[in-house]
């Protein structure tokens, strides 16, 4: 049976791999770029401030040193946690309720905590009260790389897209596009100058997996309903697999609560409920460099 007695234990290994999954795959970041395995803590990565260039050397001939220079970077963690609350009548109910209580944390749980990877990343906003968290400054948003939003998307995409393939001199591949349902559509629906569908096999959008060979998640993360000032980009385009270096560090234990005022809502006691936390390690850096963002100017650098 499963037994809700207080203290942490770990949850069913269905229902974790299930809720990793839907993190890893639930998020534009986790679609677009793969987690990295790291070690629990900061994370140090070594850069090239400079690329290093090989040199040809005839018979005999001296060999010169090659210029490079070393730069480090050093990935945050960062815990994001869900607490839910239910009728405390569920200790005493048999194992099939319990593992139905399970589900629908590990349901809710994982909708949030994918979510939270995102705005993070793209935004450092905290996702509970929508506002930024000023001490991080590492974010996607941060970027320069910035396109005013037309009314012609296919335009503005095409100008972003030009923005990142001739950053730094040599650029950065584009292997992801993270757009906002809005501007799916409007790509999706573009036309030429005699009203004929550019692309129309991308239908109005709503399920757009790649374009032009380029991977896509169409997601409300890109502008979050969360955020108390909306940042206004419509897309965001780069190179994710490679600028958005992240992980989860540690699975999620459960904790259960059966006293106090864990999320400041009231005596649990009082109300007669119980709470389940669950909580999730990330770790990341961004290469803001390697992207480009398509934002209205009316709040285009409220994260800037």
């Amino acid at each position: 049976m499963v037994a809700l007695a207080t203290g942490k234990f770990n949850l069913p290994n269905d229902l974790v791999s299930g809720v990793v999954s839907q993190v890893t795959s639930g998020s534009a970041v986790g679609k677009l770029s793969a987690q990295k395995p790291m070690r629990f803590g900061k994370n140090q990565l070594v850069t090239f401030t400079t690329k290093p260039r090989a040199e040809f050397v005839e018979e005999g001939g001296d060999k010169a040193p090659t210029p490079a220079d070393f730069g480090t970077v050093v990935t945050s963690q960062h815990k994001a946690q869900v607490t839910m609350r239910f009728d405390e009548e569920v200790l005493y109910a048999d194992e099939d309720y319990q593992i139905g209580v399970l589900s629908e944390l590990a349901n809710g749980g994982q909708s949030a905590l994918a979510r939270a990877l995102d705005l993070g990343v793209f935004y450092r906003l905290n996702p509970l009260t929508g506002g930024e968290v000023s001490s991080w400054t590492n974010y996607l948003n941060a970027t320069t790389n910035r396109v005013a939003a037309t009314s012609d998307f296919n335009a503005d995409l095409q100008k972003a897209i030009g923005m990142v393939l001739s950053a730094d001199d040599e650029g950065y591949p584009i292997n992801g596009m993270a757009l906002t349902p809005t501007a799916s559509y409007e790509l999706a629906t573009a036309s030429d100058k005699n009203n004929r569908p550019l692309y129309p096999e991308l239908g109005f959008g709503v399920g757009i997996e790649s374009f032009k060979s380029v991977p896509v998640s169409v997601t409300t993360t890109v502008n979050p309903p969360e955020a108390t000032t909306k940042p206004n980009v419509k897309g965001i385009v780069g190179d994710f697999q490679n600028g958005v270096y992240w992980g989860i560090q540690r699975q999620m234990p459960v904790e259960l609560i059966s006293t106090g005022d864990p999320d400041g809502l009231g005596d649990l006691k009082c109300k007669n409920q119980i709470a389940l936390r669950m909580e999730m390690y990330y770790a990341w850096y961004v290469f803001e460099k390697r992207f480009a963002v398509i934002a209205s100017t009316s709040g285009a650098s409220s994260s800037h």
